[in-house]
């Protein structure tokens, strides 16, 4: 049987050929002879309740100069596919919401959709590790700027983000009797009229942060771990973090297995933990990276993973 394989995705021509996972994955449909669709976000679209999209036959290559093929448009409903990716990065915007909602009504006419639709919009990255309080360091989420104030003075070394960025976009740390702390939290908050995160900050941190990645609530067995460039206090890729893949402690372990069924029964199949010390920071779920470093640092095929995963779905 041929599998039809749908992906939303960024812009395939800007990609990072070198470390783009959602590449991986198409990769590993390709060889298995899956037919693969392209979309970018405004390809997709409603009418009368069923969910199409104008859709271009891809086909993908292991050339870092040529790595992707495109045919002309064709419009498809997207019932007709088996199962569609959505690989979009944030921002998790009204966009990001709309486009779950298209691929919501897909899902109810018969495509399978990786991850849930639903459980996209239920599970912010920041936000769904409240689910997990005794996972995470001390963690505030608030637009009120006493508050934040408060918990400083309380906990006298933290990190600020705000909830819909990524790659470490927009991440502060201030410390005790910082004078750049109002602003820090005016400009997330916009003088009180958005959410932000605060957590304390974890040391541990220049021992790298750990990216788990869980497929069906299940761990690969390695972290990458990303420790922060010198000066740097993120640990990001994107903000010129190294990655270095590690065994999973008996604790990574004990998390993933409080976190892993949770992450299951919402239908959350591929999943990126980020774990600093023995802490749980983040749950990355809308496109979850570091496939490629895993797999060439740890001889490993991620990908046959998650499409066999999704093939048990069928």
């Amino acid at each position: 049987m041929t599998i039809k394989l749908g992906v939303v995705m960024d812009p395939i021509q800007a990609i990072h050929y070198q470390k783009d996972s959602t590449l991986a994955l198409l990769w590993e449909a390709a060889a298995r002879g899956w037919t693969l669709y392209y979309f970018e976000q405004q390809d997709l679209f409603v009418r009368d309740g069923k969910a199409f999209g104008h859709s271009r036959l891809l086909n993908v290559l292991h050339d870092p100069q040529h790595w992707f093929e495109l045919s002309d448009y064709q419009r498809i409903e997207l019932s007709a596919l088996d199962v569609i990716l959505l690989r979009k990065d944030p921002p998790f915007n009204l966009e990001y919401i709309y486009t779950t909602y298209i691929l919501e009504l897909a899902e109810q006419a018969g495509a399978t959709v990786i991850n849930k639709p639903q459980s996209l919009r239920d599970a912010n990255e920041k936000f769904y590790t409240a689910w997990f309080p005794e996972q995470c360091p001390p963690t505030l989420i608030t637009r009120n700027i006493k508050l934040l104030r408060d918990f400083f003075q309380e906990q006298k070394d933290i990190i600020c983000k705000p909830l819909d960025g990524m790659g470490g976009t927009s991440v502060f740390r201030l410390q005790e009797s910082d004078v750049n702390a109002s602003v820090v939290f005016e400009t997330l908050t916009q003088q009180g009229k958005s959410f932000m995160m605060v957590q304390r900050y974890i040391p541990e941190i220049i021992a790298g942060d750990k990216r788990i990645l869980l497929i069906n609530g299940n761990p690969v067995p390695y972290a990458l771990a990303r420790i922060p460039a010198t000066g740097e206090l993120r640990g990001n890729l994107a903000a010129g973090a190294k990655g270095v893949a590690q065994l999973l402690t008996p604790q990574d372990v004990k998390l993933c297995q409080a976190i892993g069924p949770a992450l299951r029964e919402k239908g959350l199949l591929f999943v990126g933990l980020d774990v600093i010390g023995n802490y749980l920071t983040e749950i990355n779920v809308t496109s979850p990276t570091c496939i490629r470093e895993l797999d060439e640092q740890c001889h490993l095929n991620i990908s046959k993973i998650v499409l066999n995963e999704i093939l048990s779905l069928l």
